[in-house]
């Protein structure tokens, strides 16, 4: 494999991000990502938090011995459909990576602090 681990995570959700752009406008039977985007926020906010849950279920699952693969693949849906909410806002995963290397150096107390919370 040429490329650091790094490089192949930023190649990745590049690339994704890429796809979920072009999907904003394409025609919502052509795509799943298309349809997300043509219900509107509230559907893709509906699908972020049942994925969430199905990745609480399948991380209590994996501590009590069940699969790794369940969690790794329902953590893969949270982010997908995360990254989609993204999109859908004008955002991408560059703005969410750009905030944690901003909390680099910060203990959880000061940067929760920094926030105002």
């Amino acid at each position: 494999m040429g490329r650091t681990g790094r490089q192949a995570v930023s190649d990745v959700l590049d690339q994704l991000a890429k796809v979920l752009e072009q999907r904003r406008t394409t025609e919502a039977d052509a795509s799943y990502v298309a349809s997300l985007h043509k219900a509107g926020l509230d559907k893709i906010l509906k699908k972020v938090g049942e994925e969430s849950a199905e990745t609480i279920i399948a991380a209590k699952a994996c501590e009590a011995g069940g699969a790794k693969s369940d969690l790794v693949c329902e953590t893969a849906d949270l982010w997908f459909h995360s990254l989609v909410m993204l999109s859908h806002l004008g955002l991408s995963h560059n703005d969410v990576l750009r905030e944690l290397e901003r909390r680099f150096g910060l203990s959880g107390l000061e940067e929760k602090a920094s926030r105002g919370q």
